[in-house]
């Protein structure tokens, strides 16, 4: 009788993509290295797999997108169009992405059965904000990202207490697939950003001149007064400072290593 071949058996790997001590090992080897030598290491060695950019194409957002695009304009760049932006930031986001050659812009849309069920009357916003971004931010990008390995943000740390420790690397704890975030900006200055959109003519939204310094929906994004953080105006009144994709990173975290 033949000898049969024992038929291999196909395991899902079910592991996370990545671990709190990639992170780590991450920020650690880019420690020093200026903020285009590690986006280029990053994006060009395909270090994190496969990557996208998030952005909200918002007061800050031309600095990091210009520099994503300089090195490649085909990474997928995803915006939540939440139903509810200012018509200034659809203006803007469609600006930038000619500009900018974005090869890859993808507009991820909430599911509009769970709107009609939820928030029909589009008013959920004003007495569950956290119920609002979950079902036009949160659920829309975790479908969108369910491909990707690691996200490119553009968060920094000077702009709210609650980002004070931003690391440039670190693990996407918002599901158990272990994806990265990468957060380029993370130690940038204003002036730094200042500069950049000088010294590459980058279009400002034209609602920052309005005192608009943190752009999300129009119904829960007001002017930043004098003194206040830049995200201060988001979500005023409520004791609320990320829509659900961020959460806060804790000061106290002796494995984020300083700039």
């Amino acid at each position: 009788m033949a000898n049969v071949a024992a038929r291999k058996i196909d395991r899902l790997d079910l592991a996370p993509r990545f671990t709190e001590q990639d992170a780590i090992r991450l920020n650690n080897m880019f420690r020093g290295s200026s903020t285009d030598e590690m986006l280029r290491a990053v994006i060009g060695d395909h270090m994190v797999g496969d990557l996208a950019v998030v952005s909200s194409f918002g007061a800050e957002s031309a600095a990091l997108l210009h520099l994503v695009a300089a090195i490649d304009p085909s990474i997928p760049v995803l915006f939540l169009d939440t139903g509810r932006h200012f018509p200034e930031t659809l203006a803007y986001r469609d600006e930038l992405v000619a500009r900018l050659g974005l090869k890859d812009f993808r507009n991820l849309q909430p599911d509009p059965q769970v709107l009609a069920a939820r928030d029909a009357n589009e008013l959920r916003w004003s007495y569950d904000p956290d119920g609002c971004c979950e079902i036009r931010k949160v659920v829309p990008l975790a479908k969108g990202l369910a491909a990707f390995d690691a996200t490119i943000t553009g968060r920094k740390a000077f702009q709210a207490s609650t980002r004070n420790a931003l690391p440039r690397f670190e693990l996407d704890t918002s599901d158990a697939s272990g994806r990265l975030k990468v957060n380029p900006l993370a130690d940038w200055t204003r002036a730094d950003l200042d500069a950049y959109f000088a010294a590459h003519d980058l279009p400002v939204h034209p609602l920052v001149a309005k005192g608009y310094l943190s752009i999300g929906c129009a119904p829960c994004t007001s002017v930043v007064k004098p003194g206040e953080d830049p995200r201060a105006g988001r979500w005023r009144g409520w004791d609320k400072t990320e829509c659900g994709i961020h959460t806060p990173v804790n000061d106290g975290d002796v494995d984020q290593p300083s700039f």
